[in-house]
């Protein structure tokens, strides 16, 4: 069995025979939703793949590949009538360099306009029969041309914009005024929208489908661009992207058969993935969770390649989500909202996902308003779990994968130097192997609880020592680590459970129970 990690093109997925969720029975679906869709989800969560399904579809120069790509997929059995109808362009703005001033991020993305179209013009040379206009500092000309060429041949054109909001969510990070210059007024971002708004009332571009992370840049260029159907959140579409359980069942069965190993063997393979990687959902509805496509066909080759699940089970492609952290907790009543989210008991909750904020609206947002939490669930780092007797929305870490992402945040506010972090590391070991508490008490208190002074003291409560805790010894190299555990008819505070394949070695498992004593009580 082959997985395609690493690889988005379905294309090569389909030809070179590499695991496939079909997914395509919702084209259908999705051609009656709306002629401009969005479609937005976390990083590495399968958007490219899909985009380059819809790219294949109805791409008509591969007309005659139609059924060696779609013929065994649910879609290739009652193909739509507009399969292979379009001239195809495709805009991945990742690929804007985001680095430089502002002058060259504006020329990035003119190049890469102007050389997608010059892909386009060389792709459909045979179909269009003219070569294509480029202006080095203006690709908005190249883009009419693409156009204009396509309309000339009697084919209208699907626009896919993979990643929309990838170079300026880097600038938003870091670079305010520079984000600004290219969202507000008539910035170029701005601009380009416009022209495809334009383009799209019947001037050529018939269909557009775009994808993202976050709707905050949609939301600052809204005036230029407010024609897109966001279906997100539709519960037909809750799924298109990421695997289902009942998928990773299938694999692990499969690999089990191949390997020769029993049942037991990919019971506890799909008991340490749901652990580790389950828990996304995306719709209003409580329902089944996701697993994050990226991670699982990590895990897979893993398994692949050695029988074992990953040493690191935090892929190290998804490791810089910790910047996305890092900027809501800079923002006014982040810091809060996340330690809200290490707290199963007290799960942070709202009204509703907001669907449109801009950059403004999250600075300006009270400590009650879902803008923050909004954003981290479509960053990955919050999911939807339930919904409360008000029908409010209970907002939760998808999975311990994640969580690792706000320890290491946590862990690097209260050890932010070296040798504290030596001392925590060599009393941390020390606890794992032989479980005496008592140096580790030592570290804490010299290096983190003696900074508290009286104000900090008011406000502490056995949530704030028990994160100390978890920031202090999570070790996902050899532990599961769990907050809440439900043990017999109660609960455990901490508990670190030693990973399968590393009880070999020295380690113990632990339980931890912590009580709370105000200033006053004690």
């Amino acid at each position: 069995m082959k997985f395609p990690y690493g690889t988005a093109d379905f294309h090569k997925i389909i030809s070179d025979g590499y695991y496939y969720a079909d997914r395509t029975e919702r084209i259908r679906t999705l051609e009656n939703v709306g002629d401009q869709v969005l479609f937005l989800r976390p990083r590495r969560f399968g958007k490219t793949a899909w985009l380059t399904t819809l790219e294949n579809y109805y791409d008509l120069a591969r007309a005659e590949e139609f059924d060696t790509l779609f013929g065994e997929l649910a879609i290739g059995q009652a193909p739509t009538e507009r399969h292979n109808q379009y001239f195809v362009l495709r805009w991945d703005f990742s690929m804007v360099d985001a680095s430089g001033s502002l002058a060259e991020i504006r020329q990035a993305l003119h190049n890469h306009i102007n050389a997608q179209v010059a892909d386009f013009g060389v792709r459909y040379r045979k179909q269009l029969g003219v070569d294509l206009r480029y202006h080095q500092s203006d690709g908005l000309v190249a883009l009419r041309a693409a156009v204009s060429a396509a309309r000339a041949q009697g084919h209208d054109l699907y626009l896919l914009i993979d990643e929309y909001d990838n170079f300026a969510n880097e600038l938003m990070h870091g670079r305010r005024a520079d984000y600004d210059a290219l969202v507000s007024g008539e910035g170029l971002l701005k601009t380009v929208f416009k022209a495809v708004k334009f383009l799209s009332s019947g001037a050529g571009i018939d269909r557009v489908f775009i994808t993202g992370v976050s709707p905050v840049v949609l939301a600052d260029i809204s005036s230029g661009y407010n024609v897109s159907k966001d279906v997100s959140l539709d519960a037909r579409f809750v799924d298109l992207c990421g695997f289902t359980e009942a998928e990773i069942v299938a694999v692990l069965e499969q690999l089990a058969a191949e390997q020769g190993r029993d049942h037991t063997w990919s019971a506890r393979m799909l008991a340490t993935m749901r652990t580790w990687y389950n828990g996304y959902r995306f719709g209003y509805e409580p329902g089944p969770g996701l697993y994050n496509p990226t991670l699982a066909l990590y895990f897979f080759e893993a398994l692949t390649t050695t029988g074992q699940p990953p040493r690191e089970m935090l892929d190290s492609n998804l490791a810089m989500d910790r910047n996305r952290i890092d900027f809501v907790v800079r923002q006014p009543h982040g810091q809060a909202l996340i330690g809200a989210a290490l707290d199963p008991e007290h799960p942070p909750v709202i009204a509703s996902l907001a669907h449109r904020f801009g950059v403004e609206d999250m600075r300006r947002a009270p400590k009650d308003a879902p803008f923050l939490g909004s954003l981290l669930y479509f960053l990955g780092a919050l999911t939807l779990k339930d919904q409360d007797a008000m029908g409010r929305l209970v907002m939760g870490v998808p999975n311990l994968v994640i969580r690792k992402l706000y320890v290491e945040k946590f862990r690097d506010q209260l050890f932010p130097e070296y040798p504290e972090r030596e001392s925590l590391r060599a009393a941390a070991d020390g606890f794992y192997t032989s479980g005496d508490i008592a140096p580790l008490i030592e570290v804490l208190e010299a290096n983190h609880l003696r900074v508290f002074d009286n104000r900090d003291y008011r406000w502490s409560n056995e949530l704030t020592v028990k994160t100390v805790f978890l920031a202090a010894l999570f070790a996902d190299i050899f532990y599961v680590m769990d907050s809440e555990t439900a043990i017999a008819r109660g609960h455990g505070d901490l508990s670190l459970m030693v990973r399968e394949e590393m009880r070999r070695f020295a380690l113990l498992d632990h339980l931890l129970e912590l009580k709370y004593l105000s200033l006053q009580e004690s």
